[in-house]
């Protein structure tokens, strides 16, 4: 079992049960921390690696509200967060804990930033809560919520990789098919070829049955890829 957890909620209440939750898993109380930011719960992480204490499990919301603070936050969500923490500390375990309930973006919490459980708020999250800790800290298996595991056996879903979610991205942002070789090769996006995006951006328009780019990054967005 996990030795120090830290969680980031902005929900008072739900810090509460998942500290419970914790607690019935016999996690001492001194060894779990909190942040209602995620600029607090980076730097927290950051503090523990430099002082060789580090967390091993971060349990985190993924949808954050803006505060008085909004103005020098550079982490806003849950995805931002998990995205930064793996590039300070690449095997700490995470838990993603949330009411979102859309395949594709679920499905990228696990391809793009290599979670480890996704649990979805509701009726029954805490007792999931506890089996998804006690799932991961006993093996390298991955879990999610069983109401959404199709989330992960989805033949749509299944055909379209963090690759593809980069894609979908850089058109919503503005970069035209043309300038997108160069806009990969700049992010390091591999692979970057012209003749490989357009494949990849025409296979993306029949999956989702869209007459043309723009008409695919509607879907897209409607979906919750972006």
């Amino acid at each position: 079992m996990f030795s120090k957890v830290i969680i980031a909620e902005d929900i008072d209440g739900l810090n509460f049960a998942v500290k419970q939750a914790l607690k019935e898993l016999d996690i001492p109380d001194e060894e779990m921390d909190y942040a209602k930011y995620c600029d607090d719960a980076l730097l927290k992480i950051k503090g523990a690696l430099q002082n060789n204490t580090p967390y091993e499990l971060l349990i985190t919301d993924l949808s954050f509200k803006e505060d008085y603070r909004k103005e020098t936050q550079k982490l806003h969500s849950g995805e931002e967060l998990i995205e930064a923490v793996k590039k300070e500390q690449p095997n700490i375990k995470i838990i993603a804990f949330s009411i979102e309930d859309r395949p594709y973006r679920i499905k990228s919490l696990f391809e793009k930033y290599e979670i480890d459980a996704f649990v979805m708020k509701g009726r029954n999250s805490i007792p999931e809560l506890k089996q998804a800790i006690t799932t991961v800290s006993e093996s390298d298996k991955k879990y999610v919520s069983p109401n959404l595991s199709h989330v992960l056996q989805d033949k749509t879903a299944n055909e379209i990789d963090a690759y593809d979610l980069d894609l979908i991205k850089q058109l919503s942002l503005g970069i035209t098919q043309d300038e997108m070789e160069a806009k990969f090769k700049e992010l390091g996006i591999t692979p970057n070829s012209k003749s490989t995006i357009e494949k990849r951006i025409n296979k993306l328009k029949i999956n989702f049955k869209a007459n043309n780019t723009v008409h695919l990054i509607a879907i897209a967005k409607d979906l919750g890829l972006v």
